[in-house]
């Protein structure tokens, strides 16, 4: 996600565009994209099976892709007072709604976009609503009505946001379910820090067009381009541990070697490389170490590495923004994914353990049905 400009480990995720709205203004629509990253030649993959107790084998990407994700629910981001014409009215507030609630139903009806929460304001006009929202695992029903403000247009006094864009990398294709994992951490709402609830969203072929080099202090990021026009794959799961989706193998770009997801006892500290696609739509390694590994306990930080690699130091300054989800191998191993950077030294980040997020990966797929 957008890096946080304070002192400490900072999430690499996304470069993202989120779309946010106070409930006065006019939508150009839920779907429309931001920007960045590449596709490559199709390859074909046998139906692999794998046997029983056998490691589990994957295809480690380091492809820089485009994400779009759109929210179950709308997502409460701010509240705000109204100006009306006998002062100002907070009825987002009044009633209870507190920045990170998930609206998921108003007047019974279900909402996923900000457009049909605003249709539903402008046709009740000062009439008592009744909103079902969601804050963390409590379910909550409140009642508020909107104000008319001194233009003429009924408000809740609410921001909310559905949607969110950026570019993250692929980490992992499993050749034999199509399941693929990026990121290596889930994708947060940028003002509430809140776990974007997943209704729908894809992958899209991006281009790398530059890159703005990280300092101390100042954390880099890719810029490139998406290719709205088609997806690469379909997503069905948002997690602190990563995205993950379905893919054809025919996306897969061409060369792509199978190799094994390394367990927690099989990773070391030591000479490892990283697959990333900061130039264009080349995949390229680099040398990287494995400077400590951690406790099993924090999933999304297994592990400390540092930037070795001249070519990556030069063009980048270490890890940035939208390398979150590179692929890290170690003994011919898939054995992580580089998920955080540190903003003090942009050569050093942390990383996560393939292992944890290939688990997650299934898991979710099956809760997904």
């Amino acid at each position: 996600m957008e890096q946080e400009k304070k002192k400490g480990p900072g999430v690499l995720g996304l470069i993202v565009l989120g779309a946010v709205v106070c409930l006065s203004l006019a939508l150009s629509g839920r779907r429309a994209g931001a920007a960045a990253v590449a596709a490559s030649a199709p390859v074909e993959f046998p139906a692999a099976v794998q046997p029983a107790g056998a490691a589990r084998r994957v295809i480690p990407l380091g492809k820089a892709v485009g994400i779009k994700l759109f929210s179950d629910g709308v997502l409460v981001v701010g509240l705000s007072p109204v100006e009306t014409q006998d002062g100002t009215s907070c009825p987002g507030r009044d009633c209870g709604l507190k920045t990170g609630d998930v609206i998921t139903h108003i007047n019974g009806g279900e909402v996923d976009t900000i457009e049909e929460v605003q249709a539903l304001v402008s046709r009740y006009e000062d009439e008592p609503l009744t909103i079902q929202a969601m804050r963390g695992q409590r379910q909550l029903q409140l009642t508020a009505a909107a104000v008319e403000n001194s233009q003429g247009v009924y408000q809740l006094g609410v921001w909310l946001r559905d949607s969110m864009a950026g570019i993250g990398t692929m980490t992992f294709y499993d050749p034999s379910s199509g399941v693929f994992g990026a990121l290596g951490h889930g994708i947060n709402d940028v003002d509430t820090a809140m776990l974007m609830p997943l209704e729908s969203g894809s992958i899209m072929p991006a281009s790398v067009s530059e890159v703005k080099k990280g300092t101390s202090g100042t954390p880099g990021e890719l810029h490139g381009q998406f290719d709205l026009t088609r997806d690469l794959g379909t997503l069905y799961a948002n997690t602190n541990l990563g995205i993950f989706g379905q893919m054809p193998s025919q996306m897969v770009g061409g060369g792509a070697k199978v190799v094994e997801v390394a367990t927690r006892s099989q990773v070391e500290t030591g000479p490892a490389t990283i697959l990333s696609n900061i130039r264009g739509d080349e995949v390229e390694e680099f040398d990287i170490r494995i400077t400590h590994l951690y406790p099993a306990g924090d999933g999304t930080r297994s592990m400390m590495v540092e930037v070795t690699d001249p070519d990556l130091l030069s063009a980048t300054g270490g890890i940035v923004q939208g390398m979150s989800g590179s692929p890290i191998l170690q003994n011919g191993r898939l054995v992580g994914a580089v998920t955080h950077v540190l903003v003090n030294d942009p050569t050093r980040g942390y990383g996560i353990l393939a292992e944890n997020m290939l688990k997650q990966a299934v898991g979710e797929k099956q809760a997904a049905g």
